[in-house]
């Protein structure tokens, strides 16, 4: 294989993996109606805001991945059908550099 192909292959490759996990994460709320935030005077919390339009009770809680600290979640929260709520985790410590994403983890209650 020469090097031109090789380069090819191996941007193809990291393409495939990308797109495979971007479609992981675009449908990690798949039910609620969720909109997932930094706050905007503290990068250390992030924030996930859900609004249930299902006729059922769903959980769910905020899951933050905070760089070089540990990821944390938020507690879980319950939305009766038409309800909506906020759940927030916050990157503590001093290795910490700020909020990297929100996600967002949800149940049938």
């Amino acid at each position: 294989m020469s090097r031109g192909m090789r380069i090819a292959a191996a941007v193809g490759g990291a393409v495939a993996l990308l797109s495979g996990f971007l479609t992981v994460s675009a449908s990690a709320a798949t039910v609620l109606n969720c909109d997932t935030f930094v706050h905007a005077q503290d990068n250390d919390l992030g924030i996930a805001a859900c609004s249930n339009p299902t006729g059922q009770t769903w959980i769910f809680r905020a899951v933050v991945v905070c760089g070089r600290a540990p990821d944390v979640v938020g507690e879980w929260v319950t939305l009766p059908p038409g309800a909506s709520g906020e759940s927030q985790g916050y990157c503590g410590g001093i290795f910490t550099s700020g909020v990297g994403a929100v996600g967002v983890d949800e149940r049938l209650a």
